[in-house]
């Protein structure tokens, strides 16, 4: 067995050690998938572990979807549960069974919102899922940690809680992934709900309103969509930057859209881009996203990290000292979702050494993370390697030079800086020639694009990932 999971008599039970080591796979997968990957396959799954961890059983919410886990992601998911136990461990897939006849054994499911329905299923295949409104009342203002990152941002959206319809209507708030967005948009939900328990809120993620369109023209049921979506007080759509290429779904949204406006209800959208930003939307759609409020979140400061790590460690029952919380908040600067897998990681290193919690602890549970981000790499290295690499002058960086020859390479030193740095938008920006965090997020996008589609591209890369970090 691995180091990760080292037992002896004081270990915990089996079902711990599955909760944990199941846990682990998919915090591990949350880092490596796409976020709408994640959010359509892999989050609405549970698994129930044997008490000798010898099997883990996923449950997956019908058939279309269990062929697709197996096909896409069984293999990965299988090497990752070895990889954290140490041995082979054997994968079963299966229908989830209905709730009442697995509660007592089930590990939990990673989130409350429901799985994404991409095809009709039958009565029988059908996921009870989450209540109506599908927020999480776990994700509320007060369980949010303000910071400079997201302070603008909460200012707005508790605004929209508390007066909706009104001032910033759409709210459009963007940033990266895990930085806090969708908890915001389930907080603005839950104040408003709390004030007004008759209000008819409705959270979803892009791809579930594509779902729904789909599902509405195949069983000729728009009536019964329009009521859905049309007599919302508020709506809360996460990553709009799925409805690209979709245009039916888009031209859905714009009458939905409207149709909110028109009776004052608020509408609150999430993406990774800003909305001028946004690639293969309709023009109508995208003034219409950019005609409210825009703000962005940024990744959070220093302090704000070790806040969000010393809350979190308390709401898993546990106090982390402020000097670890420091230790670890230095080293994990990108978004919560890996200050949260990291704390993971810690708090499961701590419980099978039986250990408390320290700094020593805390470097020899994160040492394979804390491998990579002791490599140091600089801004102004990766514009000196990318210069060289593609025969331009280093001041090309900074220029206000537009010929593709030198434009194209500034934007792959853009698009590097962000992926290799712990930079913020706004500081890449000042660092290439003062230009906006706009331009820089324009670049990252278009580079991390034409990266997946473009081979020749994508192996240019790889070498100069390879050369920067040595």
């Amino acid at each position: 067995m691995s180091e990760e999971f080292p037992i002896d008599s004081t270990t915990p039970s089996g079902l711990d050690i599955g909760q944990t080591l199941w846990q682990s796979c998919i915090d591990q997968l949350a880092q490596e998938l796409p976020e709408q990957q994640f959010n359509t396959w892999i989050k609405p799954l549970s698994a129930q572990v044997l008490d000798d961890v010898s099997k883990v059983t996923i449950y997956v919410a019908n058939r279309f979807k269990l062929d697709w886990v197996r096909a896409q992601y069984s293999g990965r998911i299988s090497a990752l549960l070895e990889k954290l136990y140490g041995q082979a461990i054997a994968i079963e897939l299966a229908i989830t069974p209905r709730e009442s006849q697995v509660r007592s054994t089930f590990i939990q499911r990673t989130s409350d919102v429901a799985p994404i329905e991409e095809a009709p299923t039958t009565g029988e295949e059908r996921d009870p899922g989450p209540p109506k409104n599908r927020l999480n009342s776990m994700l509320t203002f007060d369980t949010l940690v303000e910071g400079t990152a997201n302070r603008m941002a909460r200012a707005a959206a508790m605004h929209v809680a508390t007066i909706p319809g009104h001032l910033y209507n759409p709210l459009f708030i963007y940033g990266g992934v895990g930085l806090g967005k969708t908890h915001l948009m389930h907080a603005v939900g839950n104040r408003l709900l709390q004030d007004k328990p008759s209000s008819k809120v409705l959270y979803i993620h892009a791809e579930q309103f594509v779902s729904d369109v789909v599902k509405a023209y195949q069983r000729k049921t728009f009536d019964e969509f329009k009521e859905r979506y049309h007599s919302l007080d508020l709506l809360l759509i996460d990553d709009v930057q799925f409805f690209a290429n979709k245009d039916r779904t888009q031209e859905e949204f714009f009458n939905a859209f409207e149709a909110l406006l028109a009776k004052k209800s608020h509408i609150v959208m999430t993406s990774d881009t800003y909305p001028k930003g946004l690639a293969d939307i309709h023009e109508r759609l995208v003034s219409r996203f950019d005609s409210g409020l825009t703000v962005a979140i940024e990744p959070p400061e220093l302090e704000m990290r070790v806040a969000i790590l010393i809350n979190k460690a308390r709401a898993e029952g546990t106090e982390m000292p402020e000097e670890v919380a420091f230790f670890v908040a230095k080293n994990v600067r990108s978004n919560v979702r890996e200050l949260e897998g990291a704390l993971r990681k810690i708090l499961a290193y701590s419980r099978f050494n039986q250990k408390e919690i320290s700094i020593q602890l805390a470097r020899e549970a994160l040492r394979d993370l804390l491998s990579i981000q002791n490599r140091q790499i600089s801004v102004e290295n990766i514009q000196k390697t990318v210069a060289d690499y593609y025969k331009i002058k280093i001041a090309d960086m900074y220029s206000k030079k537009r010929p593709a020859s030198i434009a194209r390479p500034r934007q792959i030193a853009m698009y590097l800086a962000k992926e290799l740095t712990q930079k913020s938008l706004p500081e890449i920006g000042e660092l290439f020639g003062g230009r906006d965090h706009t331009t820089v997020l324009h670049a990252v996008r278009k580079i991390g694009g034409e990266r997946q589609q473009m081979t020749e591209l994508n192996q240019q890369l790889h070498v100069l990932e390879q050369t920067l970090k040595g």
